[in-house]
This record gives structure tokens, C-alpha cells and sequence, in this order.
């Protein structure tokens, strides 16, 4: 049995533009009122009706670094995801594209170049 995925972070240059943009795409709701000004996204802020999600959170990189991220979105419309992310100034890579049976998903860059996964679980034929 594989470990799950717990926790996601995003760290960029702009970090209250990125807590915006998730924030816009998502429905996301993020609480940086901390020392570290850490966006946090509670797990239950993300859940889906079945409760799966994770928790996670949306930072400035320090000092020189670029930053990273790495993460797949569940969503209910891949197009609709990806248009909606251009609309708010991301670019998509490519999608939709179903990769297996079940599974289709897109993938864009979000204001600051990080690509980030969409994806939506297809009903058994």
C-alpha cells in the first residue's frame, strides 16, 4: 500500500496573487493571519462532497528562490477548469485529454509559470 498525499504547497514570488488566484479558481478558503503570513487551506476547506481533499498551503519562496509546486484539483469539468484559469490570467498546457479509462485531465501554468494538474474521475462505461 502507497503513502497519500497529506499536504500540498505553493511558493511563489507574489503570494497574496497567488491566495487570490487559487483562491478565484478554486473556491478556496485561505487563512494566512499567522506570523509567517503561510496561507493555510484547511482540508476541510477543500473537501469534496465524498470528503476526499487535502490540506495545504500558499507562501511567498524565500529570497532568490523561484519557488515550486506540484499538485492535482479534482474538478467536475476539466474545460471549464482550464478556461476559468486562463480567464484569470493562467495559460493551459494542454487538456483535456483523457489519459486512461476513467481518468481525464489538463494541466496549465498559473500567473507565475507553476503548472498545476486538473483532474475528473469519468464513470465506468
Amino acid at each position: 500500500m502507497g503513502q497519500p498525499v497529506v499536504h500540498f504547497e505553493i511558493m511563489g514570488k507574489d503570494g497574496a496573487g497567488l491566495r487570490s488566484f487559487y483562491s478565484d479558481l478554486f473556491g478556496w478558503e485561505i487563512n494566512f493571519n499567522n506570523p509567517l503570513n503561510y496561507g493555510m487551506v484547511q482540508r476541510t476547506g477543500d473537501a469534496s462532497a465524498e470528503d476526499t481533499g487535502i490540506g495545504g498551503g500558499i507562501a511567498v519562496a524565500p529570497e532568490g528562490y523561484a519557488g515550486h509546486v506540484t499538485f492535482y484539483v479534482e474538478v467536475p469539468d476539466v474545460e471549464a477548469a482550464l478556461a476559468q484559469a486562463e480567464s484569470l490570467g493562467g495559460s493551459r498546457m494542454m487538456g483535456p485529454e483523457q489519459v486512461m479509462e476513467q481518468v481525464e485531465i489538463g494541466l496549465f501554468h498559473d500567473p507565475e509559470g507553476h503548472l498545476i494538474g486538473i483532474v475528473k474521475t469519468l464513470p465506468r462505461s
